[in-house]
């Protein structure tokens, strides 16, 4: 098999193609809220849930569904992955209550979620049949490009689907979109092997580590309710995450076969650094795609289809960046210029003022925009020669979930800030926590020594 044959655009195009369904998502919803309130007849503020929804499946279901492709076959999961994103759609599309609603959220984030880290299974195990011997850039560039960098189109899509047809289209957009990867998954992506067995309930426990799947979910849910309900701190949910987390570390280094690895992390601090990287990036960036596009509305007078268009840059560079890096497997290059972009955009916020031109903020996306693209491909691309390949499935999850922790992160910070009111002062504050992140990220690039021009394997 060569590398050619190995990866034609039949293999990659259900990859790639189901991997957008959740970056889309954890924006799509934010300008359907409204409407979505006035339908159920709920004030605005409880709609936020939907949002909180997918952040909280997304970073539950990411790295579970990683092991779940280890261990019983990454097609498999993926499939299931995308049948479950269906049924999310069908919910969302016909549900006449807030609770369906949020149910067809927490589904369609599950199913989502389960297909990236089966994708780079995937990847990793077609990879190794045709002999490569260094990361397929190209192909791990264009899974990182539909998987990360397409985040920013939710706005200016869902703006331009509720515009023209109502807000149920942000659900039901879900279902050509899944059902075609689905089609050309079962068409063009190999079988996986028969599962090993028999397998009974207590194997099937201690194989896939149920009890620690369930105190990294519990600890995870425990820690977002603190975070979104600031700036009302829930002491309890944060005792509780702390609790459980620390439960989940004593567990997972006495499994005979732990859901996360606690001794591969100590003992590759490398990779522990590259979910840092992720979740330092992903607070910058989302701080701009949600907080600057309330700042533009509510300051500005800006519309939100205009302010999802003023966002677009932050997706139409990485299209143009994302393969070139890749392709060459580039790493510390990319991460440092990622790093002083990040900087260069926190301090253009701070900047930012009611009578700023807004070609200035033109600029700041653009400099968030070669942000997202140079840290998704090269911190990607270093997961995958740094992870065991019999552990690439969690591992590439782990990576998702740390950017759900940013991104989680910022909609809190973003709370906390424009509690009572949204203007200059305190998206300023908004803008010195991003100085202070960006200052954090360079130093994880400058200070590690491990980080190659190129990725090895």
């Amino acid at each position: 098999m060569t590398r050619d044959s190995a990866f034609s655009w039949r293999f990659v195009a259900p990859l790639f193609t189901g991997s957008t369904i959740n970056a889309v998502n954890t924006s799509l919803i934010a300008t359907a809220l409204v409407p979505v309130a006035a339908a159920v007849r709920v004030p605005v503020g409880r709609t936020a849930v939907l949002v909180s929804a997918l952040y909280l499946a997304g970073a539950i279901a990411q790295p579970t569904g990683g092991k779940l492709a280890e261990e019983f076959g990454a097609r498999r999961v993926f499939l299931i992955g995308l049948l479950i994103v269906l049924a999310g759609g069908v919910v969302g599309g016909t549900g006449r209550s807030l609770t369906a609603l949020v149910v067809a959220r927490v589904l369609i984030g599950v199913g989502s979620s389960a297909v990236y880290p089966s994708a780079m299974l995937l990847v990793r195990r077609r990879a190794e049949a045709a002999g490569l011997t260094a990361p397929p850039g190209g192909v791990l560039g264009g899974l990182m490009l539909a998987g990360s960098a397409t985040a920013a189109l939710g706005l200016p899509i869902g703006g331009v689907l509720v515009d023209a047809w109502g807000w149920r289209t942000t659900f039901l957009v879900n279902l050509p979109v899944a059902l075609a990867a689905l089609v050309m998954a079962l068409l063009w992506i190999p079988a996986d092997p028969p599962v090993e067995g028999p397998v009974t309930p207590r194997q099937l426990a201690a194989r896939v580590d149920v009890a620690g799947i369930a105190g990294f979910g519990g600890a995870m849910a425990a820690l977002l309710v603190f975070l979104m309900e600031l700036p009302r701190p829930n002491w309890t949910s944060l005792c509780l995450a702390v609790l459980l987390g620390a439960g989940l570390v004593w567990w997972e280094l006495r499994a005979s076969r732990p859901f996360i690895d606690m001794r591969l992390l100590r003992a590759n601090p490398a990779l522990t650094r590259t979910y840092l990287r992720w979740a330092v990036a992903s607070l910058c960036v989302y701080t701009v795609l949600y907080g600057l596009t309330q700042w533009l509305q509510a300051e500005r007078g800006v519309s939100s289809k205009e302010a999802g268009l003023l966002l677009l840059p932050m997706s139409a560079l990485p299209v143009l960046i994302v393969q070139p890096i890749s392709r060459r497997n580039l790493v510390r290059a990319p991460l440092l210029v990622s790093a002083f972009c990040c900087l260069a955009a926190s301090i253009g916020v701070l900047s930012l003022s009611r009578d700023t031109p807004i070609l200035w903020v033109v600029g700041i996306t653009l400099a968030v925009g070669v942000t997202l693209a140079a840290t998704s491909s090269a911190n990607q691309t270093t997961l995958y020669a740094q992870a065991p390949a019999a552990q690439l499935g969690t591992a590439s999850g782990l990576l998702r979930t740390s950017g759900f922790l940013g991104s989680i992160a910022s909609t809190a910070l973003i709370s906390l800030a424009f509690h009572t009111q949204v203007n200059d002062d305190r998206l300023h504050v908004l803008a010195l926590i991003m100085v202070a992140a960006s200052v954090a990220g360079l130093a994880l690039v400058l200070t590690d020594r491990g980080l190659t021009t190129r990725a090895d394997m």
